[in-house]
């Protein structure tokens, strides 16, 4: 259960710290959810002699949030710090078989002390609250951020020990994804090319394992002495349990495999269309109908909300948005003679689609392959058929 921290300031006087005080950071493996798959940071701050445990938590959010949904969906949806105890933050975390690893910083007494004056004024209630960004301003880097504001100059990154390679945001994403799985593939739909540059080492701390690496090595400088940032890590929380594959059954089910058999089905039916010198006009107007939704939606992402990765991004050239709208014009028995045009301009932009992927401008989910070769070979018949 999550408490507001005036309820802490008036039971514990939380706004003081004994000087065995100790500040931890927490990192919390992933779960079995696509949001979980990513994991989570917190700040524990342990007060024996005060008698305070606290966990400073930057990922939550109020599902009571007025027109919640639509916030989500805009991306105006605001996160906010809460404080719980630090028992009842782990609790669920325990529950659901997440690993759970604790690093405590070897940090002076004036340091924790500004430390958590840092966390309680972001706590406050006209504070708590933040633009949440998945890559540039989420849980990791909110913890990030209030170590290196509070510890300065003083403290040094490893960035050759913590971020030995260096990826790209979608690269450093689909490591921690199965490629060939639904989430894997809504999530290359929805993010655009922005998302194809290579982070830097500090950037890359916008996934809670590489706060955690980057801690493991960071060095903290006072009068002339290096020393090491971490005094001790634990691990809290160790489930050593074995995933279970689905084998066939899963694989029957991903997304390679269903969009596979589409395009087997719509080259098939395209074959047997050219055999019978005939046009199967649904499956055009099927084929419109939804890569035009899906194009609407690309294009709501791109210029409609506050998402910063769903800009340029260049599935619309085969999720066009105009498709929704000819759809029905394409399914005609004599179609208008523009739309040969037409669907020669949607060849075009999957032959852009493929010079895209090929320089790296932006990389597509690798499911949607046999998808976009069955489109092609589609668009090329129809414009054969519309000529005569």
């Amino acid at each position: 259960m999550i408490f507001l921290l005036s309820y802490f300031v008036a039971l514990t006087q939380i706004n003081t710290l004994a000087k065995d005080a100790e500040i931890s950071i927490i990192t919390i493996g992933p779960g079995k959810q696509l949001y979980d798959s990513f994991g989570h940071n917190a700040i524990r701050v342990s007060d024996p002699s005060g008698g305070k445990d606290l966990a400073f938590n930057y990922g939550t959010f109020d599902f009571n949030t007025p027109n919640f949904y639509i916030k989500f969906g805009q991306g105006k949806l605001p996160y906010a710090l809460s404080v719980s105890t630090y028992d009842d933050f782990l609790r669920n975390y325990i529950a659901e078989k997440r690993s759970i690893k604790q690093q405590k910083l070897d940090i002076t007494y004036g340091e924790k002390i500004a430390i958590f004056e840092y966390l309680l004024d972001n706590a406050q209630p006209s504070n708590r609250e933040y633009q949440y960004d998945f890559f540039f301003d989420n849980c990791a880097t909110r913890i990030r951020d209030v170590i290196a504001l509070n510890l300065g100059s003083k403290l040094s990154y490893q960035e050759k020990q913590y971020a030995p390679s260096l990826y790209s945001f979608r690269e450093l994403i689909q490591q921690r994804l199965y490629w060939n799985s639904w989430g894997s593939l809504g999530i290359d739909i929805a993010l655009g090319a922005v998302i194809d540059r290579t982070a830097s080492p500090w950037e890359h701390q916008f996934l809670p394992d590489y706060v955690f690496e980057s801690l493991k090595s960071a060095t903290i400088t006072r009068n002339n002495k290096t020393t090491a940032l971490i005094d001790e890590q634990i691990t809290v929380n160790d489930p050593k349990y074995i995933a279970k594959s689905d084998g066939l059954a899963s694989f029957l089910l991903s997304p390679f495999f269903v969009f596979l058999i589409l395009a087997i089905g719509i080259v098939y039916k395209t074959l047997k269309d050219s055999k019978q010198q005939k046009r199967s006009r649904w499956l055009d107007g099927i084929l419109f109908l939804i890569t035009g939704i899906i194009g609407v939606l690309l294009l709501v992402l791109w210029t409609a909300t506050d998402h910063t990765a769903t800009v340029t991004n260049y599935n619309i050239l085969w999720a066009f948005p105009l498709n929704l709208i000819f759809c029905t014009l394409v399914s005609k028995k004599v179609p208008k003679k523009w739309i040969k045009s037409y669907v020669s301009f949607l060849i075009i932009l999957l032959t852009l689609l493929v010079v895209h992927w090929l320089t790296g401008v932006q990389v597509f989910a690798p499911a949607l392959l046999p998808l976009v070769i069955a489109l092609f070979i589609r668009y090329v018949y129809l414009v054969r058929y519309l000529k005569r």
